[in-house]
């Protein structure tokens, strides 16, 4: 089958800048023209992993893809509390006024998701519509680490990620192992070694849930916008239990994909899918 997007002259048709957060420069690249798109990268991962959903949206959106902080040609600052969920929240409400607009629609996967459904929950004033990718509601994997002992057993690599020191066991080279694209793997590893392993760690350090485990008791917010959720099933480290009751803390329509063929980073395993998905929902 042919692919839906074509990226053979991708390389050329991009243009990259940099937004100022607060003395941060959050790098991104942008594609095409029309309604902005912000597409936000998790662990380990970079903006080039959204290369098929701007090759197959540019024709009607302006596909902005960052570099959270921490990453690739964003900046890189020390200390754990530098990579706060506030901070990163704000890395993309200052892409948005950037380039000059007051709303966008977020797109996130993996740490992107935690962004994505944060930025939403908390100044929904700025997005118009949210897309998250293998990434539950927060509210859903706390459940999920509170009373599943695989979701438990699957999330050990995050309670490693927490220990100190954990960014000296971990090599550019290793986080390699997913990439199965031959053309994308020196693209990774360049900016695998131009990233932070102290900043990836941190993420897990200051946001990810900590023993013991227990359902967030906290008042729900509801969302304010349409959510397209797209998850592939076959990803190791977010089980699928966490989607059940999603529902529950959407103030607008839910759509759910699930895709069984298709790992954690579901924007690659399924691109075509994701992409067609993506617009038909977007041009509803």
């Amino acid at each position: 089958m042919t692919p839906f997007a074509d990226c053979s002259d991708f390389d050329s048709r991009v243009t990259e800048g940099h937004a100022d957060s607060n003395g941060v420069k959050i790098h991104y690249a942008s594609m095409g023209s029309g309604p902005l798109i912000v597409m936000v990268h998790g662990f380990p991962d970079f903006w080039y992993t959204w290369r098929h959903q701007m090759a197959g949206l540019a024709d009607k959106y302006q596909c902005v893809a960052i570099d959270q902080r921490g990453y690739n040609l964003s900046g890189q600052p020390d200390g754990d509390e530098n990579y706060d969920m506030r901070l990163l929240v704000g890395d993309v409400i200052a892409v948005i006024k950037h380039l000059g607009e007051d709303t966008a629609i977020i797109v996130g996967h993996d740490w992107g998701g935690v962004v994505a459904w944060q930025l939403a929950l908390n100044a929904p004033q700025f997005v118009d519509r949210l897309i998250i990718l293998n990434l539950p509601h927060l509210r859903g994997l706390q459940r999920e680490l509170a009373h599943n002992p695989q979701q438990q057993a699957a999330s050990e690599y995050a309670r490693n990620f927490q220990k100190e020191g954990s960014e000296n066991l971990i090599k550019p080279e290793q986080l390699m192992f997913w990439i199965t694209d031959p053309e994308a793997r020196p693209k990774y590893l360049e900016a695998y070694k131009r990233s932070s392993m102290k900043a990836m760690m941190a993420y897990y350090k200051r946001s990810f849930p900590r023993e013991p485990y227990q359902e967030d008791a906290s008042p729900v917010v509801k969302t304010q916008m349409p959510v397209l959720m797209v998850h592939g099933l076959n990803d190791i480290a977010l089980l699928p239990g966490a989607l059940n009751n999603t529902w529950d803390w959407m103030g607008k329509d839910l759509t759910l994909v699930t895709v069984p063929d298709a790992g954690h980073w579901v924007q690659q395993d399924a691109a075509d899918l994701v992409t067609r998905t993506m617009r038909a929902w977007l041009g509803r």
